[in-house]
């Protein structure tokens, strides 16, 4: 009797509609045809997304003109769960360092990284790094010898993500090409960012996030990993609910801001939006390009042009912000091992965007 109890209870929070959901605070629900949504295409999308093949799509959540649009949750979770968004956390990070720069802990992005850690403290670090900038960093062409693709490379995750102090062997790693020559996908790159938040901060990145940004966006359930030297996982390992996943991007798109206040430098929000350094067509085609720790893509639909960033998170997690439609949209997804997950998160946003008609 107790387990069909639980069962209807759970079934009525999760069909709980979206006018009935309690409010967020400092984000008002917004009418969706004024806003320029289709109410049948939203249907058809909605019924498309909950008849899926497969159970691990978790959420949607769209933000516009800093009214919450759309709230929808699938398969057993709902607005409080949080979840693994994998390497969308580096996006979180580069987002970060414009909340450092806004604080004054970061001067410029031609900053070499050397200059962070002082060798009384970091004994080994290697000089190379005074060939290494910040941008070097956000471009993902440190030169590190580093891949994610690479397991034989000394600077990838696998040598140094478990140790209880990883910062004096990541400051350690020499560089196999020239800084900002290659783009070269690899943990380290984050990693380095969020390390240097910490020594400016004397915080750990999470510590930093909390009362930087969490704490101002209402942003109370989340997790990330951080380990015995209070050193945190600037790549990943961020656990966060959708609906919060998509706060952060409404940061990009009122320049830095949340409400009156000024969070992160509008300079450094600027450049993270129009920095496109290196050519990713190639590469992946659900993209175009890559800077400042973000993916950048131009996509017609309907005969309107879109031209957005968005943060990648293994299974499909991804958080898009559309700047020119004051528009952030949050995916969040499970399909940590499977290869389904980006293509599915692309084809949603394609049919979001198709029923947006304004």
């Amino acid at each position: 009797m107790k387990a069909i109890t639980l069962f209807i209870c759970l079934s009525f929070i999760l069909n709980f509609s979206f006018s009935q959901r309690p409010p967020v605070p400092n984000l008002p629900r917004g009418n969706q045809e004024k806003m320029g949504f289709n109410a049948e295409a939203l249907d058809t999308l909605e019924a498309k997304i909950a008849n899926t093949e497969h159970r691990d799509f978790t959420g949607l959540v769209v933000i516009k003109d800093n009214q919450l649009a759309i709230e929808w949750y699938y398969n057993t979770f709902w607005r409080n769960q949080i979840l693994d968004i994998r390497s969308a956390g580096k996006s979180i990070t580069s987002l970060l360092l414009g909340v450092a720069m806004q604080e004054g802990l970061v001067q410029s992005l031609d900053q070499d990284v050397y200059s962070f850690f002082p060798k009384e403290k970091y004994p080994s670090v290697n000089e190379d790094y005074r060939k290494i900038k910040i941008k070097h960093l956000l471009d993902m062409s440190s030169g590190l010898d580093a891949d994610s693709d690479d397991l034989q490379t000394p600077g990838h995750v696998f040598h140094w993500g478990s140790k209880d102090e990883w910062v004096k062997y990541i400051l350690n790693v020499p560089l196999s090409n020239k800084p900002g020559e290659k783009w070269v996908y690899a943990d380290i790159n984050a990693a380095l960012i969020g390390a240097i938040i910490e020594e400016t901060s004397g915080m750990s990145l999470r510590d930093f996030a909390t009362e930087k940004v969490f704490k101002l966006l209402d942003i109370e359930q989340f997790y990330w990993y951080t380990n015995a030297s209070n050193q945190t996982v600037a790549a990943g390992t961020l656990y966060l609910s959708t609906l919060d996943f998509a706060k952060l991007g409404v940061l990009i798109t009122n320049k830095g801001k949340w409400g009156d206040r000024q969070i992160a430098q509008a300079a450094y929000i600027e450049k993270l939006i129009e920095r496109k350094v290196f050519d990713l067509t190639a590469y992946w085609d659900l993209t175009d390009s890559y800077g400042m720790l973000w993916y950048k893509k131009k996509r017609t639909i309907k005969g309107k042009e879109y031209d957005y960033l968005w943060a990648s998170g293994r299974g499909g997690n991804q958080l898009i912000v559309i700047p020119e439609e004051n528009m952030v949209i949050a995916l969040t997804s499970t399909a940590y091992g499977p290869r389904y997950g980006h293509a599915r998160a692309y084809t949603i946003l394609t049919g979001l965007l198709e029923a947006y008609t304004p």
